[in-house]
């Protein structure tokens, strides 16, 4: 009875491994799925009915990515090495510099894989959060809360900033700055960007300056958006000059990537009152250690790293998945994708 149970063992294991030879011939596409979604499952095999898609994770990745056509989710250094027939990887977010470059393999890189990631779509959520953490600094709402859970009626005296007229600095005019740019626009605001690209031209933005003329344009913002991506050119482009440079009683919000500026070149400028605020969603690093003194300055905005939630970006997010695994299946052209050299 042993011997029969072995044997029906081994037969089972034959019939998976010529089913997928016989699957592998008929042309049909593999691919991994790492993220643990099951609704996001469904609405890919919707859409490729034809592709044999496979959720999965931790080491059983490495035991399926070696025939695999293509990833989407997040992929380590050592699953781009085995997966030798691996053409392409879609990954949800837009920030791909702990692929790329931050990883300290460069595997990725430098391989034919295309990498597609969800730049723009996360453009209105990030922008409104900008926005939120500006207005909340300049009409002291978050002091007004302290005094209302004490159910004190804070004095009437009080001197919030006007956002008409004021100059705003949009650092990285991608999806996310052109949407904050619209935003301080809309308020009334003269709005200059920084970006390393040629930008086409846009009414709303007044001047775009590379950044090397970073320094030279910082005195004349009153407030400075940060939404570049993270790679190794834009690493703490904002440290101990750039914030001596800014105008004094200047704002920063910086909702991208902590790894943009000097966490302590930011606080040091906070605490000697030549800022008047800051509002960050990002830090580095993550979590902000709880013995930070960041914490305790009094206008200061922190957020942990959740201005791309809302309840509509994972739809957006989706469709763009959907999109390209379609396109991918039919061999077309797929969209956002990274270059991977300047890691976006």
């Amino acid at each position: 009875m042993r011997r029969l149970t072995v044997l029906f063992s081994l037969l089972s294991l034959l019939c998976v491994g010529l089913s997928s030879y016989i699957l592998a011939e008929d042309g049909q596409k593999k691919i991994l799925l790492t993220y643990s979604d099951k609704a996001l499952l469904e609405e890919l095999q919707s859409v490729a009915p034809e592709a044999r898609i496979i959720q999965l994770s931790g080491d059983r990745v490495l035991e399926e990515i070696a025939d695999a056509d293509a990833l989407i989710g997040n992929i380590t250094p050592e699953q781009v090495r085995a997966g030798k027939k691996l053409k392409w990887v879609q990954t949800m977010g837009a920030g791909v510099e702990r692929l790329l470059h931050l990883s300290g393999a460069t595997d990725l890189r430098d391989s034919d894989i295309i990498l597609t990631n969800n730049q723009i779509v996360q453009g209105p959520e990030i922008a409104d959060h900008a926005m939120a953490m500006l207005l909340a600094l300049t009409r002291s709402i978050h002091k007004f809360l302290d005094h209302q859970k004490k159910r004190e009626w804070q004095p009437r005296a009080f001197s919030g900033i006007e956002l008409n007229g004021k100059t705003a600095l949009v650092v990285g005019v991608g999806g996310i700055g052109t949407q904050i740019a619209f935003r301080a626009w809309a308020s009334g605001m003269r709005v200059i960007g920084v970006d390393t690209e040629d930008i086409p031209y846009m009414p709303i933005i007044e001047q775009i300056v590379k950044p090397d003329q970073l320094n030279q344009i910082l005195p004349e913002a009153d407030v400075i958006f940060v939404a570049a991506p993270h790679t190794p050119l834009s690493h703490k482009m904002f440290g101990k000059n750039e914030f001596k440079s800014m105008k004094q009683g200047a704002y920063f919000i910086c909702v991208s990537r902590g790894g943009l500026y000097d966490l302590d070149a930011l606080t040091h400028s906070l605490q000697s009152g030549h800022l008047a605020g800051a509002g960050v969603d990002v830090t580095d690093p993550e979590p902000l250690p709880a013995e930070h003194p960041l914490w305790q300055i009094p206008d200061v905005i922190i957020t942990p790293h959740i201005a791309t939630r809302s309840d509509k970006v994972r739809e957006r997010m989706v469709r763009t998945m959907k999109e390209n695994l379609r396109r991918f299946l039919d061999g077309r052209p797929l969209i956002n994708v990274v270059d991977k050299q300047k890691g976006y």
